[in-house]
C-alpha cells in the first residue's frame, strides 16, 4: 500500500500514555499504603493468622516500598486486605479506561475477559455475500467486492483501482453466520486515504453495518481494536473464534517501511453481531 497522508498513533506517544499510567499507579499505591497505617486498627496477630500475601507482579519500583508496608500490616485489621483490593480494582478501571481511549489494551486479555460482560444474546443468519460497509464512528460508507487467497496463501490485497471499496474474504463465513467474516481494505493511496483510513479511530462499542445481498443488514458492535506487527498476527484470535457470528476488519498501520510489506502493522477491529434487520 502507498505511504499514508495522515500518521496514525505513534507508538512512542503510546510508551508515554503507558509510563503515565504506572506513574499514576505508583502514586496510588503510595497513598493506598498510607491510608492503610493511618486508618486500621492495630490488632495482637493470631498464632493461626495467615502468612503475608506478596505484592502483585506490577508492583516494583517506588511503589515496592509501599507494597512492603502492605506486607507489613496485613495481619493487623481486617480492613487492610479489602483496601488493597479496592485500589487494585481503581488501577484496573483505570487501565481498561485507557484501552477505551487508546485502542491498546494494557492488561492481559486472559485478566481482562473476566471483567467484560458476557456476550449478549445474537442472531444467526443464513448465509449471503456482503455488498456493503458503513459504521456512523467514522463516517463509513463503501461498497463491498470479494477477495480470495493469494499465492503465498494469505488473504489477497484488494485491487489499488479499488481502494475506495472494501474487500470480504470469500473463503470464510459471510457476515452473519458462525465464525468471524474476515473484510479487508486500503488504508491510503499515493493520492489520498482510502476507504478503512479512519478504522483505528473505532472503539469499544460502536457499531458496524453490514448489507448483504438478501437485502439484510448485519449490525455489528466492536469490542476491541488492536495493531500488531505483521509478522506477529494472532492467527487463531483472529480468524479462529466460531464461538457466534464475528467480524474482522482489517488494515495497514503502523510506521512506513517500504517494499513488500508497506507499513509494519495491521490494524484489526474485532467486533460481535447483535442484532440484524431489514434494509
Amino acid at each position: 500500500m502507498a505511504r499514508r497522508t495522515r500518521e496514525g498513533p505513534a507508538p512512542g506517544r503510546f510508551r508515554a500514555t503507558a509510563r503515565l499510567v504506572a506513574r499514576g499507579a505508583g502514586r496510588f499505591a503510595r497513598v493506598a499504603g498510607q491510608a492503610f497505617s493511618a486508618s486500621v486498627t492495630t490488632e495482637a496477630p493470631s498464632a493461626g493468622a495467615p502468612a503475608a500475601r506478596t505484592a502483585p507482579a506490577g508492583a516494583v519500583g517506588r511503589a515496592g516500598t509501599v507494597a512492603r508496608g502492605w506486607r507489613r500490616s496485613a495481619g493487623r485489621g481486617p480492613g487492610a486486605p479489602g483496601l488493597f483490593v479496592a485500589a487494585l480494582m481503581v488501577l484496573i478501571m483505570a487501565m481498561l479506561a485507557v484501552e477505551r481511549v487508546t485502542g491498546h489494551s494494557l492488561l492481559p486479555d486472559r485478566f481482562v475477559a473476566g471483567l467484560r460482560p458476557p456476550p449478549k444474546k445474537f442472531p444467526v443468519l443464513p448465509a449471503s455475500r456482503p455488498v456493503g460497509i458503513a459504521s456512523e464512528s467514522i463516517d463509513l460508507d463503501a461498497p463491498v467486492h470479494e477477495v480470495g487467497i493469494a499465492a503465498d496463501g494469505s488473504i489477497d490485497t484488494p485491487d489499488a483501482g479499488r481502494a475506495q471499496e472494501a474487500a470480504w474474504y470469500d473463503q470464510g463465513p459471510t457476515p452473519g453466520q458462525y465464525g468471524p467474516a474476515v473484510i479487508v481494505g486500503h488504508v491510503d493511496t499515493r493520492t489520498g486515504p482510502a476507504v478503512f483510513h479512519e478504522l483505528k479511530e473505532l472503539r469499544s462499542g460502536d457499531r458496524v453495518e453490514v448489507r448483504r445481498a438478501d437485502r439484510s443488514v448485519a449490525v455489528f458492535e466492536v469490542d476491541a481494536v488492536h495493531r500488531y506487527a505483521k509478522d506477529a498476527l494472532p492467527v487463531d484470535e483472529v480468524y479462529g473464534d466460531f464461538s457466534r457470528p464475528r467480524l474482522r476488519l482489517i488494515t495497514c498501520g503502523g510506521r512506513w517501511v517500504g517494499g513488500a510489506t508497506g507499513y509494519a502493522d495491521n490494524v484489526v477491529v474485532y467486533a460481535s453481531l447483535v442484532k440484524a434487520r431489514d434494509a
